[in-house]
């Protein structure tokens, strides 16, 4: 479990590790502004909102510079059938041992209805040009973070 917190400016810990249409590796998109979304569970109600919001702003994002990450740890399989319900067009990753999810801190205690339980934290990251962290948002809301995140990147709507 992680109490690595990452912080604006930090190196982004690198990391390859399957999708559900091959594997991702984020040092190879260097030089591009990368949105790393980490959440709980695919198909699940806050986490498929999550999802498909991003899908419908993707296009200003991309206009913008940007490209999207999502990442879990539910299994490739699981993440396929996630993407063709929802028709996301963007990679999903599948990170069941956790170890991404640690090394961004997105990975620990958290408050569910009231309990304290070990889990994903839900967090986004924008990882820049230069492989640095440029914002890192840790136990964001599934609804309208990603109209949140556009006003905090200063992309129109």
């Amino acid at each position: 479990m992680s109490e690595n917190k990452l912080s604006i400016g930090d190196e982004a810990p690198d990391f390859t590790a399957p999708t559900d249409e091959g594997t991702f590796t984020l040092s190879e998109h260097r030089g591009k502004n990368v949105i790393l979304y980490f959440y709980p569970a695919a198909m699940t109600p806050g986490c498929t909102t999550q999802a498909c919001d991003f899908r419908d702003s993707l296009r200003a994002l991309a206009a913008a510079g940007y490209e999207v990450v999502g990442i879990s740890k539910d299994t490739p399989e699981k993440l396929a059938t996630f993407r063709a319900e929802e028709g996301l067009t963007f990679p999903l990753v599948s990170d069941p041992e956790k170890t991404v999810q640690d090394a961004y801190g997105a990975w620990g205690e958290k408050n569910s209805y009231g309990k304290i339980v070990t889990g994903s934290i839900r967090s986004t990251f924008v990882v820049d040009m230069d492989g640095r962290i440029a914002l890192a948002q840790y136990n964001v809301k599934a609804t309208g973070h990603v109209a949140k995140l556009r006003r905090d990147l200063g992309i129109d709507s």
